[in-house]
């Protein structure tokens, strides 16, 4: 294992957010969690299906994003889809509600992940895709398939 994975270990990816959503940018944000919560990510247990951040109170908070609850310590356990919020600098959290309010985008969680230890959500600045974007982009994945197919074969050749 190379020092990048080490410090960036993925726990889950929400892959339904690039077939449903045009990402702009993206932020990295920390989690308030509980003891439980950080051993039930720690085994890989948590989805972030249809799960999304909104700014409350000048504040950023993570909604639905499920993490499984830890079977030890369940007696002391958490709530798995409970509200949790995130840590991010006064400035970004200012600049974040100024483009969801300027643009209409939205904050959907893209991916969890330890960085030296810590976890970490990684949100993107999203816009909706409509039915003919997501049919485009299936289009484009496509046709780049093909050519680097057509490509390999013509490298096996020569």
């Amino acid at each position: 294992m190379s020092d990048r994975e080490a410090a960036h270990r993925d726990i889950t990816v929400n892959r339904r957010a690039r077939h449903d959503y045009h990402i702009d940018e993206t932020v990295e944000a920390g989690l308030v969690l509980t003891g439980s919560e950080v051993k039930s990510l720690r085994a890989g247990k948590a989805q972030l299906k249809d799960s999304h951040a909104r700014i409350k109170n000048g504040e950023v908070w993570l909604f639905n994003a499920h993490i499984s609850e830890y079977r030890p310590s369940a007696q002391f356990g958490h709530e798995p889809t409970r509200s949790r919020k995130l840590l991010l600098h006064k400035r970004e959290i200012e600049r974040l509600i100024g483009k969801v309010k300027e643009r209409g985008l939205t904050l959907i969680p893209l991916r969890l992940y330890f960085k030296n230890g810590r976890a970490k959500v990684e949100l993107g600045l999203a816009r909706g895709k409509k039915l003919y974007d997501k049919r485009e982009t299936i289009k484009d994945r496509e046709t780049q398939r093909e050519m680097d197919r057509a490509l390999k074969v013509r490298s096996e050749r020569s």
